[in-house]
């Protein structure tokens, strides 16, 4: 089978409205994430970038039926905005722009939508989905694309046994598989750095969360998570569609 192009933004209008007229694309994957502070060493992008890259290797599996929306690669992160570089919405601005992109998507004719999240803080998202799907008479979900992962089977893949941690091992290891680009360890020195971490529970994660990283990430850790949470995306969504 003949794989195409399933990134909506790297589509001419022509090829949108030739795939959707032929019945294609009768699905969609918004993935949501954020731009923020993720330790001394991993680029902010990151928690946009995993969202992005598990939906579009899902999305190429059950090619041509779901198309994947640009990421709204800000999200909800007004706990860390006493690291410079990092940016938030607020939630009601954040809720309406991911209204918006769904009800884009439904004047299209796209009935069944997954949101795949990224970003721990965007969690309150999930609960606006019954409004959604109430207010627009279509299939929307979201999800955490770490939902793939039991307890059992994080405990089988990261030694540090924090299993989904924010700039830790975990994120580091998918890092690592997916954007290695995106780890910068030259002439970092956490020792050094003039952090002033106001939140104490967090002055002391920090730096745990360095040392786990530099210590026990790995890309073969990265790389079989990443496989088992495209697998779970690409069969929720296929469950949706009944495809």
């Amino acid at each position: 089978m003949k794989i195409g192009e399933v990134r909506l933004w790297k589509l001419t209008r022509r090829m949108a409205r030739e795939a959707m007229s032929a019945g294609h694309f009768k699905g969609a994957i918004i993935p949501t994430g954020s731009t923020e502070q993720h330790n001394e060493y991993l680029a902010m992008e990151h928690d946009t970038a995993s969202a992005l890259h598990i939906a579009y290797h899902a999305a190429i599996d059950l090619y041509p039926h779901v198309l994947v929306t640009p990421p709204v690669p800000v999200g909800l992160s007004e706990h860390w905005m006493d690291f410079p570089g990092s940016l938030t919405l607020k939630p009601e601005t954040f809720i309406a722009v991911v209204y918006d992109i769904c009800d884009s998507l439904k004047r299209h004719g796209i009935e069944h939508i997954l949101i795949v999240n990224g970003h721990a803080g965007n969690g309150p998202l999930r609960h606006e989905m019954a409004d959604f799907n109430e207010k627009l008479g279509i299939d929307i979900e979201f999800c955490c694309y770490w939902e793939a992962y039991s307890k059992e089977y994080m405990d089988r893949i990261v030694d540090s046994g924090k299993g989904v941690a924010h700039a830790a091992e975990f994120e580091t290891s998918f890092g690592y598989a997916a954007f290695p680009e995106n780890a910068h360890w030259e002439e970092v020195d956490y020792e050094k750095a003039d952090l002033k971490i106001k939140s104490e529970s967090y002055a002391k994660e920090d730096p745990a969360a360095f040392a786990e990283s530099r210590d026990l990430a790995m890309a073969h850790k990265g790389r079989v998570m990443i496989n088992e949470a495209i697998n779970w995306v690409a069969e929720k969504m296929a469950t949706k569609m009944k495809l």
